[in-house]
């Protein structure tokens, strides 16, 4: 039983093989490590706390945040309900009464 090689993340063709603990492209001569470990071994989203936080939890602000392109400033102590996770930067995207923002989980805490 043959397992196939992956392609070759550079130049994305097939003609990769195993040579010890790496693969290696026969076109373009990349090389990469046979177990690909991902950056981050715990994908959580975690508060300053470093309590894992998930949809629907209620966080507070720990620090006051000013919006950008606006004058409104987001208080420290305010309550957020049901927020929801996104990928990129700033993790947490949630409802409060000055509108819809995306938030750095790094300014909540979880209630």
């Amino acid at each position: 039983m043959n397992i196939p090689s992956p392609a070759c993340p550079q130049c994305t063709l097939d003609d990769t093989r195993l040579e010890g603990t790496h693969y290696v492209c026969g076109v373009c001569g990349h090389e990469w490590p046979a177990e690909d470990k991902p950056a981050h071994a715990d994908d959580a989203v975690r508060d300053a706390n470093g309590t894992i936080l998930a949809n629907g939890d209620s966080v507070v602000l720990i620090k006051d945040l000013k919006v950008k392109g606006s004058s409104t400033t987001l208080k420290v102590g305010t309550k957020i309900r049901k927020i929801r996770l996104s990928g990129g930067d700033h993790e947490v995207d949630c409802k409060t009464d000055a509108g819809n923002f995306m938030l750095k989980a790094c300014y909540l805490r979880k209630v």
